[in-house]
């Protein structure tokens, strides 16, 4: 795999995450397809790519830094699914069960950011 053992959690729930993303923007207006959904799926796709990238940069600043473009993609997309909402194209259901995967993801990403010496 692409991330260290203690590492791979985190790689896996924002796996999970795209995922989810990608199932639940089917379901979108047609005419969001190349706004919304396009932005929704770009941001979601960044978080697991970034730690990724990070990785395999092999320095720790490095991997630090991408980390925090991760995080920066996962804020985006909870405003995002916040704005898909409020829009009618998730229920409340679904938005909150992909709000708490999102900020699962974020509590990991947070805590693997702070274990990283510089």
């Amino acid at each position: 795999m692409y991330i260290d053992t203690d590492k791979l959690i985190l790689w896996k729930k924002s796996h999970e995450l795209v995922l989810l993303i990608y199932e639940i923007t089917k379901d979108f207006p047609k005419e969001e397809l190349f706004c919304l959904i396009s932005q929704i799926r770009r941001a979601a796709v960044s978080v697991p790519s970034n730690i990724v990238e990070g990785k395999a940069r092999n320095s720790n600043k490095e991997y630090k830094r991408f980390l925090l473009i991760s995080r920066g993609s996962l804020e985006e997309l909870k405003y995002q699914l916040l704005l898909a909402k409020d829009l009618k194209y998730i229920d409340e259901c679904k938005y909150n069960k992909i709000k708490m995967l999102a900020d699962e993801v974020g509590k990991l990403l947070n805590g693997v950011i702070r274990s990283i010496k510089l």
